[in-house]
C-alpha cells in the first residue's frame, strides 16, 4: 500500500510470532484506544472453511490486541457469520464486555461477511495473553487455555446492527450518502460517480498487462 504520513506500515503475517512482536514493539509499552482489523483469507467459496480460516486470523489479531489495547478499549474487526460462529461470540465474550455485530452498507446482503464490535476491553488478567499458543499453526493463543474459561457464562444473543448513511435516492448515483454494495453504478466517462481512490500499486493483473504491451 502507498505510504500515509504519519503511519507505521508493516508488511507481515499476523499469525507469525515475528511479526506479532514487530506490532508490539512499536507501541513502546503504551496502549492504544481502539484496534481495527480488515484482514481476510483469500476465500476458496466454501463458507465453513472460509468462516474456520477466517476466525483463526481473527483470533490471532485478537491474540495481539491484548498486549496493545488499553482496559475499556475497542476492538473492531472483519468475521464471516457462518453456522459455527457462536464459539467466536463466546470466545471473543472472555475479554469484551460487549459484543455486537454491525453490517454496513458497504458489504454486500449476499455477503456472510460483517462486522464484530467489541467494547469494553476487560484487561487485568486479559492482558497481554501468549503468543506462542496461537502462532505457527498451534491453536488460538491464551483463548484455548481452559484456565481463560474462569466462569460459566450464559447464552446470549449477540446483537445485530444493520449501519449507514441512509441519505441516498433510489435510482440515480448519491454524490453524497450511501451506495448500494448489491447494484451496479455507471462509471462511464465525464459522469459524476465512482472513482478510485488510488489506483491500486501491485495490482493482480500487472504482469499480464506488462506481457500485453510488449
Amino acid at each position: 500500500m502507498a505510504p500515509i504520513p504519519g503511519c507505521t506500515i508493516l508488511q507481515g503475517d499476523i499469525t507469525s510470532s515475528s511479526t506479532a512482536t514487530k506490532i508490539i514493539s512499536n507501541f513502546h509499552g503504551l496502549r492504544a484506544h481502539i484496534v481495527i482489523c480488515d484482514g481476510a483469507p483469500d476465500v476458496t467459496g466454501l463458507h465453513d472453511i472460509d468462516e474456520y480460516i477466517q476466525g483463526q486470523l481473527l483470533l490471532a489479531a485478537v491474540n495481539i490486541t491484548t498486549h496493545v489495547l488499553e482496559e475499556n478499549g475497542t476492538f473492531v474487526a472483519k468475521i464471516f457469520r457462518g453456522r459455527d460462529v457462536n464459539l467466536l461470540y463466546d470466545q471473543l465474550r472472555i475479554l469484551f464486555k460487549r459484543v455486537s455485530i454491525a453490517k454496513p452498507t458497504s458489504s454486500r446482503n449476499s455477503s456472510i461477511e460483517a462486522f464484530v464490535v467489541c467494547q469494553g476491553f476487560k484487561g487485568g488478567d486479559y492482558n497481554d495473553l501468549p503468543l506462542e499458543g496461537g502462532f505457527g499453526g498451534e491453536g488460538s493463543g491464551g483463548l484455548t487455555d481452559p484456565s481463560m474459561h474462569k466462569t460459566e457464562r450464559d447464552r446470549f444473543a449477540v446483537p445485530f446492527i444493520a449501519c449507514g448513511d441512509l441519505d441516498g435516492k433510489e435510482g440515480e448515483v448519491p454524490v453524497e450518502g450511501f451506495l448500494d454494495a448489491d447494484r451496479s453504478y455507471d462509471v462511464d466517462e465525464g459522469k459524476e460517480g465512482l472513482k478510485a481512490v488510488q489506483p491500486p500499486i501491485k495490482p493482480p493483473y500487472e504482469t499480464h498487462s506488462n506481457l500485453k504491451e510488449k
